[in-house]
């Protein structure tokens, strides 16, 4: 049995992980270390408590012996690393514990994996020359694209919010790690995440509880800022398939092709919200929608060019927007109504 150190496993895209990386590998026990903050929540992997192959940890990728012990314990030869402070608007206004978590947090783990696995620069102990660490990041490190162009893995890092400047200095630790002392590791930076079980705070979710609320949709600005909209499964299917195919020291964007602004997000989820969920008298939730005060450093256009993952590792995402979103949407019409 090969023994996984997943962290942040009780967040939004790391409980999408878990069960997923269960099913299809029936040879591997997972171990989720989660610190359970506002963004954690364990009831998002309610459907795996009983599963003999996984073992919930509560506790922070900061507690340096805590993570040594769980080494030791459990004999860890992998860890994929979810565990991150994410939203844009708490960076802006705490932006301290954006560094402790992902810049601190994430040198703990790569140097507790770094003593365990191997004795010395470029030489793995007997046992675990296969250890790998993967860490998940974000097209944000790149900053902001103009109305053409992608993001690609030779995009040069240009950060513009406390989040992605910790993003990207956790995405340069990695790499020195993988430089310095041969360490195997890999990379993944992919573009917005959506899907069951996003925390309430985030875009998708927040327009569909407002909208069913029946109150003001916020939408920053004039609305046009484009994002590059990855179903959240998708990306799972991404991280397991860098994990197992991955060159030692591989970067992959990890992107859906689905670029879209804000305007056509609320405009859509409103429109299928009115099939799916009519007001009375035919009114629509378009009426809600509110343009608000744009946020510090709002970076108008990410784009991702996924291309290295898909002719490399044969990876493609099966959702596109469409189809996608009204999965997303009938998750929480059945959680919510």
């Amino acid at each position: 049995m090969k023994n996984i150190l997943v962290t942040g496993g009780a967040g939004f895209i790391g409980s999408n992980f878990i069960p997923y990386y269960l099913e299809a590998h029936p040879d591997v026990h997972i171990i989720n270390l989660d610190a359970l903050t506002y963004a954690g929540d364990l009831e998002n992997l309610s459907e795996i408590t009983k599963n003999e192959r996984y073992t919930f940890i509560e506790g922070s990728i900061n507690d340096r012996k805590l993570i040594e012990n769980l080494f030791k314990k459990h004999n860890i030869s992998g860890v994929i690393h979810f565990a991150a402070e994410s939203h844009v608007d708490n960076s802006i206004t705490g932006p301290e514990v954006f560094i402790q978590t992902n810049v601190n947090g994430t040198f703990t783990l790569l140097d507790v994996a770094y003593k365990f696995w191997m004795k010395a620069p470029f030489t793995y102990k007997d046992g675990f020359e296969n250890a790998r660490f993967l860490h998940v990041s974000t097209d944000e490190v790149y900053g902001t694209l103009g109305e053409t162009g992608l993001f690609t893995e030779e995009t040069p890092y240009a950060p513009n919010s406390p989040y992605s400047a910790s993003k990207a200095a956790s995405d340069m630790i990695v790499r020195s790690y993988h430089h310095t002392y041969g360490m195997n590791t890999i990379i993944t930076n992919c573009s917005n995440n959506y899907g069951p079980k996003q925390h309430k705070e985030k875009l998708i979710p927040t327009i569909l509880r407002k909208a069913l609320a029946q109150e003001p949709i916020p939408i920053y600005g004039d609305g046009k800022n484009i994002r590059d909209w990855l179903y959240v499964k998708d990306h799972c299917v991404g991280v397991d398939t860098a994990f197992a195919k991955a060159d030692s020291g591989e970067t992959y964007n990890i992107g859906g092709r689905n670029e879209k602004d804000n305007l056509f997000i609320v405009n859509h989820i409103c429109e299928l919200l009115d099939k799916k969920h009519p007001l009375a008298e035919g009114a629509s939730y378009k009426q809600y929608i509110t343009f608000v005060k744009d946020r510090a450093g709002h970076d108008r256009r990410y784009a991702i060019d996924a291309s290295k993952i898909e002719s490399r590792l044969g990876w493609q995402a099966a959702e596109n927007f469409e189809s996608g979103i009204e999965k997303t949407i009938d998750w929480y019409l059945e959680q919510w109504q």
